[in-house]
């Protein structure tokens, strides 16, 4: 990719650094005719270390400060590599190693622009399009839990002779038009439209329910998109104890008619954390990271994670298969005759020198169940590519704030505050000593970048809430979403629309404001009250600034 401007912004040298800003920077930025300025403590997203004053549709791929700073930008560049390049069903060879079962080809199609997932078109969902950057979500309505018989997040591809765990020919999305509580019109009669996606993946749909595997259990499917992943450095950055300090205080203030969600925080403690204990020592951390604030550390977090579980390419701390819990794909797969009429070629590319014989020798069945189910896999992604991938992940910087000098945006900065949308879209934090962990036990501090004592701001409390859309998230509860760089989500992934929040269902930010007010038991419903009574200029001033950061 090109980058156009790195800055080392500290001290002093941020500023005479702004005067190699191209024109159309300049202006994004506020600084016009390269006249330089005093800029807000609060347009520098990422603080001194973690923000990049780029407005292009380039702005979520640049390497922050730090990675400059410790001598790291050519990993990030390796790193950005392994993002952005499709991995291939070789067994060797550059970014070998896809299957036999997958999701995506590359991380890039899941987020292009590097950012998140696109608005969805009514009809096929298609993940082989690379603006799909969303995934399916197959629970269990009763209980809420991912469903055991299919992997968490499912695969829709497959090497031959395995066939895909799902068929995304058989799965559609459809969207709905919503109404809310006041006629989907404000007070002076502006009106506006509130959609919501479904999905329909029929029982056909399901390669072991054609193998003959009745489900357990009924289940439904949603969307979800993927998150950013620009800052996430920074996020983990913060110390646990401010975030425990966090939960503390909305406990006590009591403001939010929901509270907080009882799986993870009761009576003051934690009533549940990360913990690693598979590769790592079962460390407990605390829940940071994804809607579901299902991992903790960004070391072991959504990234580390997706590069293993979206292309099934191991390393040599997953030497395994990433299949569902259940492990009825493993054995309906066994018994495919297609399957076993084709495993052995399959084989061969896998295994040339014939190294595990218990894949080789015995009865077909077992020999493909072994396979597998093995935890001894040949080694697909080298600790130097993966130590570069997380070089670059955690290196991305935020893009500054756009226009802070524009009149609009400081009164839409003043009336989020006023209406309270600024309780759960917390402006800003300071990190700590950003004393690096990883729960897998993988990393050390020294090879990644650092962002100690950095004032950043994301606008997000890290905490989950709930607001009861329709056709919400799984659970009803979601992590807090940072809004800092998502006005230039359509500049980055050339979207027609804004496509926020958790599945991309809000076309602007006055609508994301709206869904946050739909139902009454909202936590954000009384906000959403006072902005439907603001006169038009004004709410029209906070999607303005919204947009801005």
């Amino acid at each position: 990719m090109r980058y156009q401007n790195i800055f080392a912004l500290v001290g002093a040298a941020s500023l005479a650094a702004f005067t190699s800003c191209s024109d159309d920077d300049l202006k994004d930025s506020g600084i016009n005719g390269g006249e330089e300025k005093n800029i807000p403590e609060w347009c520098y997203a990422g603080g001194q270390l973690g923000t990049t004053f780029m407005a292009t549709s380039n702005a979520f791929e640049q390497p922050s400060a730090a990675v400059e700073n410790q001598g790291l930008f050519q990993s990030f560049k390796n790193g950005e590599a392994i993002f952005e390049k499709p991995f291939m069903t070789n067994a060797s060879g550059v970014r070998s190693g896809l299957g036999p079962v997958y999701i995506r080809t590359s991380c890039m199609h899941c987020h292009p622009g590097y950012g998140h997932g696109k608005r969805l078109p009514a009809g096929q969902f298609r993940t082989n399009e690379p603006d799909n950057g969303c995934l399916l979500v197959v629970y269990d309505p009763s209980t809420e839990a991912y469903v055991s018989w299919l992997a968490g997040m499912p695969q829709g591809h497959a090497v031959a002779p395995f066939k895909a765990p799902v068929d995304e020919s058989q799965i559609t999305v459809e969207w709905h038009e919503a109404t809310d509580d006041w006629g989907n019109r404000f007070p002076d009669g502006e009106t506006y439209s509130l959609q919501y996606p479904t999905v329909d993946m029929p029982e056909s749909a399901i390669y072991v329910v054609g193998q003959g595997y009745e489900l357990p259990q009924d289940y439904a499917v949603k969307l979800e998109s993927t998150i950013g992943i620009y800052g996430t450095g920074l996020l983990d950055a913060i110390d646990e104890a401010d975030i425990k300090a966090q939960y503390d205080l909305e406990a006590k203030d009591g403001y939010l008619p929901n509270g907080l969600n009882p799986a993870f925080y009761a009576d003051g403690q934690w009533t549940s954390m990360y913990a690693n204990a598979v590769q790592g020592d079962g460390t407990k951390y605390v829940r940071r990271f994804t809607y579901a604030l299902s991992r903790g550390p960004l070391m072991d977090a959504a990234g580390a994670n997706a590069i293993w579980n979206i292309t099934n390419v191991t390393r040599s701390d997953r030497r395994y298969h990433y299949l569902d819990g259940a492990g009825t794909y493993a054995l309906y797969s066994s018994k495919d005759p297609e399957v076993q009429a084709g495993f052995d070629e399959y084989l061969a590319n896998i295994d040339p020198t014939r190294s595990h014989p218990e894949w080789w020798d015995g009865d077909m069945e077992q020999r493909i169940y072994t396979y597998l189910t093995s935890k001894e896999l040949p080694v697909e992604m080298t600790d130097d590519e993966y130590t570069d991938l997380m070089v670059w992940h955690r290196g991305l910087a935020v893009p500054a704030v756009r226009d802070y000098d524009d009149p609009e945006v400081l009164r839409g900065k003043e009336l989020f505050s006023e209406i309270g949308c600024a309780y759960c879209h917390r402006p800003s934090w300071t990190t700590g000593e950003d004393n690096l962990v990883d729960p897998n036990r993988f990393f050390t501090a020294n090879v990644m970048p650092r962002y100690p004592h950095q004032k950043i701001w994301p606008y997000t409390d890290m905490v989950q809430h709930k607001l009861h859309m329709e056709s919400d998230i799984r659970t009803g509860w979601c992590r807090t979403t940072p809004l800092w760089g998502r006005g230039l989500h359509q500049r980055c992934t050339g979207s027609a629309t804004a496509d926020r929040l958790h599945d991309n269902r809000a076309r602007s930010a006055m609508e994301a404001i709206m869904w946050h007010g739909y139902s009454p038991k909202s936590d954000a419903r009384l906000s959403v009250e006072k902005f439907r009574a603001l006169p038009k200029a004004d709410r029209d001033a906070i999607c303005t600034f919204v947009d801005a950061i």
